[in-house]
């Protein structure tokens, strides 16, 4: 079995029904009158529709309907579909590199993936897709829609979105490319702050993730000189449960992760902190999310928000805390099934609601926020002619304070007449220490460290 966060949790060639469910006499003969009544409409169309049909097509179509009341994730699969459930956990597959979902009828990109053929093309979280290659995607199940998103590489795609605070549909069009994402991305800010940012949970990438950290340790000598840790899960898809689990557990010493309650309330499935392997105890933490952070991400910031392990800050995140099960049905086809709803260890749960930050911070543009900000170079005391000094100078030491003042004058008028060109942000490299969110995590942190040292001098 493979538990997938965004997808699904596979099992093969397994009956959909485990047990036998008793029904009183009255609900079995209502179940063969609602039958009787599909039968009847069924031999209807065969009989008398003015065109010919494909049966196998109508069956198809009544099985889709039928999943589509349950929920969103609720799903018939044909052989296609079916065929292609595993693919994109081992970190490298075919496609433009977004995770979508129905809302509100329309087609919804939750995020485009960082690095790939989408994020380039400036697809953004949010995004309704109304077109995919000029045609219209009104009808179209979530995983008909995604067959079409999906094609052979190297091929152009063309999608029509529609985006919020716009009247216009936006028109980007794409390669397909093998789609190889790198799952983790770190740097050290300031020498003492460690960044890593996830972009999705797919195969060792708790692995990456303490590499990363343990060259981080190296570098700056001591694990005990880390002043903070910044978890990036914003617009983090999900992925696969196991590496949610082993990522909580590099910052948890132990204690339940998560857990999943089915149809019966009673019979819960709990994942436990793993004990072995990398631990990062003791240095503060802070784990950044937004409303495109699902499932996975979700897992882990309620994991360490309810050990009070880590400070979330951000958004109220996706909220898509449901766990779907595949079943092969015949040789060709299967079904996915919402089974069980996650958990997180204080028995909050994720679906519909998401994880609400300790900290709401809104994500502004840093280098706009720079731009734009009201002029705080004032006329101070020591800029006025034959101001008096705290203390008594030489000559030199006078004449050492006024060249400092002209030179601290000049820089202050510098900053006022030149502003920084906006840079290319389609194609400038990501920079953690450009990241509004980012700076104000590593403000918080170090907040953190003068109120510890505080309170140990106090004692």
């Amino acid at each position: 079995m493979k538990l997938f966060m965004m997808s699904i949790i596979l099992i093969l060639s397994i009956p959909l029904y485990s047990k036998e469910v008793k029904k009183n006499p009255t609900e079995k003969n209502s179940r063969f009158e609602k039958l009787e009544l599909f039968n009847k409409v069924l031999y209807l169309i065969e009989g008398q529709y003015y065109r010919e049909v494909d049966m196998e097509k109508l069956i198809q179509g009544a099985l889709r309907g039928m999943m589509a009341t349950l929920d969103p994730h609720s799903a018939f699969l044909d052989k296609e579909v079916f065929k292609n459930m595993q693919e994109g956990t081992d970190g490298e597959y075919g496609g433009i590199g977004i995770e979508v979902t129905y809302r509100d009828g329309s087609l919804v990109v939750v995020t485009p993936i960082d690095d790939t053929p989408a994020a380039k093309a400036g697809v953004l979280a949010g995004d309704a897709i109304v077109e995919i290659n000029h045609e219209n995607t009104i009808g179209l199940t979530l995983d008909e829609a995604i067959e079409k998103l999906k094609g052979k590489l190297g091929q152009k795609i063309h999608l029509g979105v529609k985006r919020n605070g716009q009247d216009k549909i936006i028109h980007i069009s794409m390669v397909r490319r093998v789609i190889k994402t790198q799952p983790v991305k770190s740097e050290l800010i300031e020498n003492e702050y460690i960044f890593l940012r996830l972009g999705q949970f797919q195969r060792d990438s708790a692995k990456f993730m303490g590499e990363h950290i343990q060259n981080y340790i190296k570098e700056i000598g001591n694990e005990n000189k880390i002043k903070g840790i910044v978890l990036d899960l914003r617009s983090n898809p999900g992925g696969l449960l196991d590496e949610a689990v082993n990522v909580a557990s590099l910052f948890l010493k132990d204690g339940i992760v998560v857990s999943t309650e089915g149809r019966d309330g009673k019979n819960k499935e709990i994942k436990y902190v793993k004990k072995s392997g990398l631990k990062i105890l003791k240095a503060p933490m802070v784990v950044l999310i937004n409303a495109s952070s699902a499932s996975a991400s979700e897992i882990v910031a309620g994991a360490l928000q309810d050990h009070k392990r880590a400070i979330i800050m951000g958004r109220q995140s996706f909220g898509k805390g449901s766990v779907q099960s595949v079943a092969k049905i015949d040789n060709e086809n299967g079904v996915k099934l919402t089974i069980a709803q996650y958990m997180t260890p204080n028995d909050r749960k994720i679906q519909a609601i998401g994880i609400t930050p300790d900290v709401e911070l809104d994500e502004v543009d840093a280098a706009w926020l720079k731009n734009h900000k009201q002029n705080e170079d004032f006329v101070r005391e020591i800029d006025l002619r034959n101001h008096l000094t705290s203390t008594i100078e030489t000559n030199e030491e006078s004449k050492l304070i006024n060249d400092k003042k002209k030179k601290d004058r000049l820089k202050r008028i510098e900053r006022i007449q030149n502003k920084e060109k906006k840079k290319d942000a389609e194609f400038a490299p990501y920079i953690a220490t450009e990241d509004f969110q980012v700076l104000q995590a590593v403000n918080f942190l170090k907040t953190f460290g003068v109120y510890n040292n505080f309170i140990k001098k106090s004692l």
